[in-house]
């Protein structure tokens, strides 16, 4: 870590210590519960926690994100997204950093800048279907519903017989409890690969008798092959 690097941390751990947050978002409180300050405490350990490791390894993007989501949530803007930029530098293609800097333009009332970035991103796996897999993911787990969709749908469209992606559609339309959706892009999952029990026993849930057909659609697994685990990530 450069120096200057160090020294912009440390400033900023002892400004946090002492006034509770530099960023715009600081706010006065009146006397804390035990909880609350229990918690407070837990924060700043993960903090301190995730600075060791990036001052013993600056090139770490999951640490630098990890830092950008807490102070994010505490409505330091700048220093949320010099660590996402940083994870980003480390990692181009780390979809929850890339998710997690579209949200915080949003909360920060950057609508402009967050449209921007975000069409950025959706461009950059506008040719893969795993990748638009895993971006609409990290969107869905950041909240930005419309982008999930947009993501989701841009990955049917470049793999529609693919299993992975129709499971994701419906577990997502099940997660808004449009029961409706999810139906059908389970039941048509399934119909591409009948070896998936948790879609059956989601279906079951859902009140659908389903039946193991003959044969699964010819490229259905080279597909899924092609179509990673966005899962896992």
């Amino acid at each position: 870590m450069t120096v200057k690097t160090h020294a912009f941390i440390t400033a900023f751990l002892i400004c946090t210590f002492l006034v509770g947050g530099c960023g715009s978002s600081a706010k006065s409180h009146g006397p804390r519960v035990s909880g609350e300050i229990r918690e407070l405490t837990l924060a700043e350990e993960q903090k301190a926690e995730l600075l060791r490791k990036v001052d013993r390894k600056f090139e770490n993007p999951q640490a630098h994100f990890k830092l950008g989501k807490l102070y994010h949530e505490d409505g330091l803007w700048t220093q949320a997204e010099y660590h996402y930029n940083v994870a980003l530098a480390f990692d181009p293609a780390y979809r929850p950093a890339q998710a997690a800097m579209v949200k915080l333009f949003i909360d920060s009332q950057n609508i402009q800048r967050s449209q921007l970035y975000a069409d950025i991103y959706m461009n950059q796996v506008s040719a893969s279907a795993a990748g638009s897999l895993r971006l609409g993911l990290a969107f869905q787990r950041e909240g930005l519903d419309d982008y999930a969709l947009a993501c989701y749908q841009q990955a049917l469209n470049l793999a529609p017989d693919s299993a992975k992606v129709n499971r994701q559609v419906g577990y997502y339309y099940l997660s808004k409890n449009d029961k409706a959706r999810a139906q059908d892009y389970l039941m048509r999952s399934f119909r591409l690969n009948p070896n998936q029990p948790e879609v059956a026993g989601e279906l079951g849930r859902l009140g659908v008798a389903v039946k193991i057909p003959r044969k699964t659609q010819t490229g259905t697994k080279k597909l899924d092959k092609i179509v990673e685990d966005a899962e896992q990530e």
